[in-house]
Formats: structure tokens, sequence, C-alpha cells
């Protein structure tokens, strides 16, 4: 060949010669690397929407920020006065107001507001207004801007004024329709309103308004300017009267200036939410401090004046939101860890498997003189070549499906996994020929020993994982989410595997000498050979199984553990599978219970009766819950139920002497005793015995309570609320049968609550993290069982050749691979389920998931919140698809090395 003659490009020639094995690891580097980039964007995401409804939800008067500053002074002649306080110089304040809100806070113009009120609500003379217990009704006054854009007038017209001075008397009004039929007013009504020195402030009504957006801010910051409320007095017995609201033109603020009703200038800022985002949290608190007392607040005030002070309830509103993250988000990120190490490993164990197909053939560069940094490049530019527009398109990918958050996140983790892609392959090769070497040594677990490097990695290891585990027992999962604890379960499953590498060739050295002594090879073969897998074969795969089968069973307990959770919490909630009440107190229609036991799906429906006794003849109240059932059917309801279970036998009515037997609970049985007792109820004295003592009641989930035989209770009083007992009842043939029996009735359903507890946004994206991990680490699972299976497959296909040349049948071959693979499969399956197992027990008493659980975090709902506790399925189930899948993978092998002939596989030099 010439000098000048160069030979074939290296990477085009390894790409052509292999194209379906670069097809495929650039297939797994985009998964991985989508995985990567959707992780970060699919939290900000679900971060985001928690935050904006966190705010969209929460009370207007909870929500809104509100400038306020006294009126001028006395000191100031009245025109000046009077000027203050006109919509245009009240509009100044407020554009200065929204431009000084520091981010990321914004207003939200639609639903801000701003005018001059009374801070004391003045009272009404008219005695043709609704007076209950006597006392005037009391009106709070708004000279508010906005009127005509967020309200429709049904009735007159909108308020206006004219020459307004501080000495006017007269002024024009408007009222919601809510405020004009609770307190009879309509268009052309008078408000005689005191608090002014010489005479009473004439309001004149000119319309009856109509809200647009009633539960917005600018309606609803100030509740009486939409709706009336009854207030009370502070005295014994407290006397009832009605505050409501008047909505004065803007221009009539300087009426309010001249009485007694303490007016005050006001300037009321929406919050916008649409382009707030979960990261925004700490800025948006800090923020809100500091407009409330902080640098914030001295800019306000030197727009608003000097004794402005501004006020709001965002900070609660924010501070119960970044509660709830900080809660969930430790528990968030061990699924993260979770998928994170298993993806390490499996690509880890891709590029190991290239290095061994082409042992040979490095090991042959490296004896003719080819340099670690030369063979490093071209392998670097080998896997660069699919790896790195892999990534490009999986991060592309992950952009397209979550749209929120910023990119940095999603570019850094896409990185990260082109990095290691590319990394693997030459790394792995310099590392193994970084000394030429004439031949290829044994690798085997019989003849490698471990060094003391691994023996203090490994070690390392282990310190890790028992400070991760002591400091989440300890610590728990709230705090500032440290990675450590994060890591916990991954931490000892890595352990757990390394112990079992350790370990588990001994126990196939001992079976293969009994199996020797018996009748046929395949036995011996397929335990000499599984105890002698080669070292990094077993040690990956392993490892990434156990990882994964932690993970899962961590997982899986932690979904369990929530559901578990919601369906207690909401089967307290409603007592049954759907619980009808009425909700006046009058007895329940007669074809009520005919009508809901015909409903598809119900099972069994019970009537319940209510009164109150009390538990001495001489007690003035009435106190104790006395509930009467039917025997039968209510016992029935509580043991589908699960809740205070009890046989029929236990509640008796007319026993010996007229006692009537009860149930109770531990409280008033603690009270009342074992022995008779009398109690008097609303129908009149009865006589009762304690039989059974149980926590709940269907009828009672949470509180004191006395079951005994309706039948047994004076009175006429009919039952009030019906029980029905039915997992899958058809709810809305519910409800038109409830509907159809009559009106006054309430409904509620089991299920309803149960969905109710898990409609938080970040309830939803944690819960669908935490699945999406658990399924993704059961796919690359299976991916390293593949990886291992087929990066032994050249030498069990030639192996198999081998022993077919000597008489091996195509059926023995089957079950000798079959069996070869067995061992380390069930190795990964029952070290996986003790493991999962351990590590639920070790990691429950630190992870909290109430907050996960429970819409309202408290844990309070139900009886000692929501417990991580094993789940069997989530352990055995992936299990048995490890063994399930391995021996299907080694019989597919066999077949597939079936097909060929024996000097395909024994051809000098071929390592396929």
């Amino acid at each position: 060949m010439p000098p000048n003659t160069q030979g074939a490009p290296w990477v085009r020639t390894r790409l052509r010669t292999a194209p379906w094995s670069a097809v495929a690891f650039g297939v797994l580097v985009l998964v991985t690397a989508f995985l990567a980039a959707v992780l970060p964007r699919a939290v900000e995401a679900y971060e985001t929407d928690g935050l904006r409804e966190a705010v969209a939800e929460a009370s207007p008067e909870s929500t809104v920020l509100e400038l306020k500053a006294p009126p001028p002074g006395l000191e100031r002649p009245e025109a000046a006065r009077a000027d203050a306080v006109l919509p245009e110089a009240l509009a100044a304040v407020d554009a200065q107001a929204r431009a000084l809100l520091p981010g990321p806070l914004r207003a939200d113009p639609a639903e801000s507001a701003y005018g001059v009120r009374t801070g004391k609500s003045l009272e009404a003379l008219d005695a043709s207004l609704p007076r209950p217990d006597g006392l005037p009704p009391r009106f709070t006054l708004l000279a508010q801007s906005g009127a005509a854009g967020h309200a429709t007038v049904r009735e007159g017209r909108l308020p206006t004024a004219g020459a307004v001075s501080v000495d006017t008397r007269s002024v024009e009004g408007a009222v919601t329709g809510d405020t004009a039929r609770t307190l009879r007013l309509r268009a052309g009504s008078t408000l005689s309103l005191a608090g002014f020195p010489d005479g009473p402030l004439t309001v004149r009504i000119t319309g009856v308004l109509e809200p647009r957006h009633p539960q917005r801010s600018y309606w609803s910051a100030e509740p009486v300017l939409r709706t009336p409320a009854l207030a009370t007095t502070s005295g014994r017995p407290p006397q009832f009267y009605w505050e409501a609201g008047v909505l004065l033109a803007p221009g009539a603020a300087p009426a309010l200036l001249g009485g007694q009703g303490e007016p005050e200038k006001y300037w009321r800022v929406a919050p916008a939410t649409g382009r707030l985002t979960g990261s925004d949290t700490s800025a948006f608190l800090a923020a809100v401090a500091s407009l409330e007392d902080g640098p914030g607040l001295v800019r306000m005030r030197g727009a608003a004046g000097p004794t402005a002070q501004l006020s709001t309830g965002l900070e609660q509103v924010i501070g119960a939101y970044a509660e709830t993250r900080e809660a969930i988000t430790p528990v968030v990120a061990v699924a993260a860890f979770g998928i994170a190490a298993v993806a390490v490993v499996v690509l880890v164990m891709a590029a190991g498997l290239a290095a061994a197909r082409r042992d040979e053939e490095l090991a042959l560069l490296r004896a003719r003189g080819g340099s670690l940094r030369g063979i490093g490049g071209r392998l670097l530019a080998e896997t660069a070549v699919p790896a790195v527009p892999a990534a490009a398109c999986g991060l592309l990918l992950a952009l397209l499906v979550v749209d929120e958050g910023p990119p940095l996140p999603a570019v850094l983790g896409a990185g990260a996994v082109a990095l290691l892609a590319c990394a693997g392959l030459p790394v792995r090769a310099v590392v193994a020929h970084r000394r030429p070497r004439a031949h290829r040594e044994r690798g085997d677990l019989a003849h490698a020993r471990p060094g003391a490097r691994r023996t203090v990695a490994e070690l390392t290891v282990l310190v890790l994982a028992v400070g991760s585990v002591a400091a989440l027992r300890r610590r728990g999962t709230e705090g500032s989410g440290d990675v450590l604890v994060s890591a916990a379960p991954v931490l000892v499953g890595v352990v757990a595997a390394l112990l079992l590498v350790r370990l588990y060739p001994l126990p196939l050295r001992w079976a293969a000498g009994p199996a020797g002594r018996l009748r046929g090879l395949v036995g011996f073969l397929s335990l000499a050979r599984a105890g002698r897998s080669p070292a990094a074969v077993a040690v990956l795969p392993l490892l990434a199984l156990l990882t994964a089968l932690t993970m899962a069973a961590f997982g899986g307990s932690v979904l369990t553990g929530v559901a578990d959770a919601r369906d207690r919490a909401a089967l307290l909630e409603a007592g049954a599978d759907a619980r009808i009440d009425t909700t006046d107190g009058d007895p329940l229609p007669a074809e009520l219970a005919p009508a809901v036991r015909g409903v598809a799906g119900v099972r069994q429906v019970t009537a319940v009766r209510f009164e109150f006794a009390g538990e001495r003849p001489s007690d003035e109240t009435r106190s104790l819950t006395v509930v009467g059932v039917e025997p039968g059917t209510y016992a029935d309801v509580a043991r589908r139920m699960g809740l205070g279970g009890f046989p029929a036998g236990r509640l008796g009515a007319g026993g010996r002497g007229g006692v009537l037997d009860a149930v109770a609970s531990p409280e008033v049985a603690e009270r009342l005793g074992r022995a008779p007792r009398r109690i008097v109820t609303d129908g009149g004295p009865v006589t009762v015995r304690i039989t059974a003592v149980r926590p709940r009641t269907p009828a009672v989930p949470e509180g004191e309570f006395l079951l005994v035989d309706a039948a047994g209770l004076k009175g006429r009083g009919g039952p009030t609320t019906l029980l029905a007992a039915g997992a899958g009842l058809d709810a809305k043939a519910l409800r038109a049968a409830v509907r159809g029996a009559g009106s006054g009735l309430s409904v509620t359903l089991r299920g309803e609550e149960r969905a109710a507890l898990s409609d938080s946004p970040l309830q939803r994206g944690a819960e669908r993290i935490y699945l999406w991990a658990v399924v993704a680490g059961a796919g690359y699972a299976v991916l390293a069982l593949v990886l291992g299976l087929l990066r032994a497959a050249p030498e069990r296909a030639a192996l198999l050749a081998r022993l077919r040349t000597l008489g091996l049948t195509t059926r023995q071959g089957r079950r000798l691979l079959g069996l070869e693979a067995l061992p380390q499969a069930l190795l990964a399956a029952g070290g996986g389920m003790a493991v999962g197992w351990a590590t639920v027990g070790l990691l429950a008493p630190g992870v909290d998931l109430d907050r996960l659980a429970l819409a309202d975090a408290s844990g309070g709902g139900v009886p000692g919140g929501a417990v991580l506790r094993a789940d069997v399925w989530s352990l055995a189930l992936p299990a048995a698809v490890t063994v399930l899948l391995a021996a299907a993978v080694a019989v597919a092998q066999a077949w597939w090395a079936g097909r060929r002939t024996p000097i395909t596989h024994l051809r000098a030099g071929d390592m396929r």
C-alpha cells in the first residue's frame, strides 16, 4: 500500500459492522436521557400547578394585598382633604404601588381595586330593615373603583357623584342582589346611617347589581360587599344583627370624611398566578415579608404616605404549600435516586457488554502497539456518534412533553447521560487493557479474589448505608432534602447486592458435589457453571436487579400506604360506601330504603336513628349520642365496612327487666360501666347494659356513641340516616333514587370523598412520578437481566455446541441453559424480596406519608396517619416476573442456538 493511502475510517467501519447494536445503544441512551431530562421538568410542573392552585383556591381575603392609609388630617383644609381621596389621586398611588411590587409578585389588574371605605360599619336607623334580636343592621360604605366592569345592573343604574364635599350628607349607592333580597332593598330605597355630627348620612339606592365573578377578589376581598352576614355581639347570650356593604360612586369618597366611620384609603392588589412557578416559592415569601415589614413597605409608604400599612394572608397560604412540598419532595427524591441508580448500572452494563465482545480485538491492538489514548479516542468517537444525537433527541422530547420549568436542569440531566454513555466503553477498555497481555485471564468467581481496594469500597458503601438509614429513622424525610437520606433504599440494595455476590457461589459449589454423583450431567454442569460465572457478569446484573426490586418494593409500599390511608380517611368521613342524611333532621321518607336497595351494586342497607341522652336523670344537657339501629342489617354493614363489627346478638330490645343491650365506644363504656344503667333520652328514660365495646361504628365513625336496638327506644321519631354498603354501587343511579324519594336529603359517597383526598396537584404529581419510577426501574431491571444473559451468550452457545458433539440432546441443552440461569434469577428474586421487606421495615419509622396521602396533610383524619408497610404484591410480583423472564430468555437462547449447526459455533477464532 502506498504511504499516503489511508485505511477505512474507524467509526464508519465499526458502525457498519454492527448497525443493530449501535441502534439499540442509541435507543437506550435516548430513553435514559429522556427520563433524566423529563424528571426535573415534571417535578417543576406539578410544583408550579400546586403553587398556582394554592393561591387561586384560597379565599381572596387571604390572598389580596391590601395597602391602607388614613385619610388626610384635620389640620389640612377641607378642599385639600377632599382632593386627596378623589379617584384621580388614588389612581396615581395605585399605579405607583403596582410598579413597586417586588418580583415574582405581580398584580392582576382585572381583579385589583382601590377606593375609600369606612373602617367601622355604620348603624342604619331605618325601621323597615330586618332586625334579628331587635338590633339594627350595620353597613360598610365603599367608594370603590371599577364597578362598571365587574357587575351587571339588574335594576336601576350605577351610582354617580356630583359635587361632593366633606359636608355632603346625601350620596348614591348600589347593592348586590343578595343584599337587596336579605335586607329588603330595591332601586329607590334610602338608608339613613348614623355616625355623622350634624345628622345622618342618606344613601339612596340607585341600582341592584349582579356580580360577574362573585368569588374573585373584587367582590370577595370584603365579603359583606357581596353577601350580607349575621354578626353577633359580645354579650351573653350573644345577639345577632346584619352586616352588609353598599357600593358608592368613587367620586363620593369625600362624604365619608365627615363622619365617625373611621374612613381609610385602600389599594387592593390581587396577585396574578399565571406566571408563577414552583421555583418562585422562596422569592415569593421573601417579597411578601418585605412588603409587610421590610424594604418593600418603606417603598410603598413613599407612594401612599408615611403611615401606610400593608397586610395580606399570602404568607400563610404559600407557607402551607411550601410545608407540603417540603414533606413530599424527599419521598419523591427516593424514587429519583432509585431509577437513577438502576439506569447508571444498565448503561455501565451496556458498555461492559460491548467491551467484552471486543476484548480480543482490543487485546490484539494493544499487542501490536496501539496506545491507550488512541484506542480510547477511537472508542469515544465510536460511541459518541449514536449517543450524542440520541441524548439530544431525548432532551428535545422531554422539552416537548413537559413545557414547564427552566431548561437548564433538563440539559444537565441529558448531558450527564450522554457523558456516561460516551465514556463507558472507552473507560472499560482502557482499564482492562492498560497492560498488553498475551492471553486472556480467567475472570470467574472461582479464580477472582476480592482485593483490598474492593473491600475498602464495599465497607465505605456499608458505612454510608448505615448512616443514611440511621439518619432517616432519626430525622425522617422532613428537612432540606438530604441526599444521603434520600439514597437510603438504594444504598441498602447496593449493600445487599455486594453481600450476595460474595456469598452466593458457596451454596452452588456445595450443591454441585452431590449433583455430580447423580445420573446425568445437566444438573452438575448447570450448578458448576453458575458457581463459576464471570465476576463482572454476576455483579452488575445482580446489583441492577436488587436495586430495582428494592425500589419496586419500596415504591409499591409507598403507593399502597397512601392508598390505604385515603381509603381509611374516606371511610371515616362517610361511615359506609354511601350515607344519606336529612338536612333538616326530619325522618327519612319511607320509600327511600327500598329505592336505595334496588340500586345496582348495593349489597346491604340499614336505617339509623339518632337521639341524645343524659347519662344521669339530673343532667340538664343531653350530650350522649344514642344511635338506634336494626341489629341484623346494621351488624352486616359494620362487618362489611370493617368499622367495629359485632354479632347482631349483642344488641337486644326488651331483655330481662326491659334492659337494652348496647354497644358503646370506649369512653362511654368507661363512664357507664358494664352494669345496667338508666339514661334519659329524648323519648324518655331507658335502661341499657353495655355488652360490647368498639372504637368506631359506621353511624358515628369518630366520636362517642351508644348503639341500641331502635325497637327499644321510646318516642315516635323515625330514622334520619341511611347507610348503604356496596363497593361497586352506581353513584348516578343512587343519586337519582334519592332525588326520586324526596327533597331535603344529602348524599355522601365514600368514592367521592376518596377522590377529593388526592385532588392536590402536588399529590397527583408525586404519585405519578413514583409510579413511573417503579415502572422504569422494572424496565431497566429486565434490560439488565437480558444484557447479563447476552454477554454470556457466545460462551454458552459454544459450550452447547461442544456438548452436542459429545451426544447432548436438544432437550438436555435447553435444560442446561435454563438451570444455569436459574440460580442467579432465584438469588435476585429472593434477595430482592428480603431486601425490599427489610428496607421498608428499616425506613418506615422515618418516612412521613401524611402529606402525600391526605389533602390536609395533618394525619388527623386517619388514626395513626399514613403508615409505610411492606406490600406483599410489590414484593412477590416483581420477583416472580424476574424468575420467569430469566427462564424464558434462557430457553429462547437455547432454542436459537439449537437451530444452528455445531460447526458454526466451533470455528477457530470466532467469538460470536
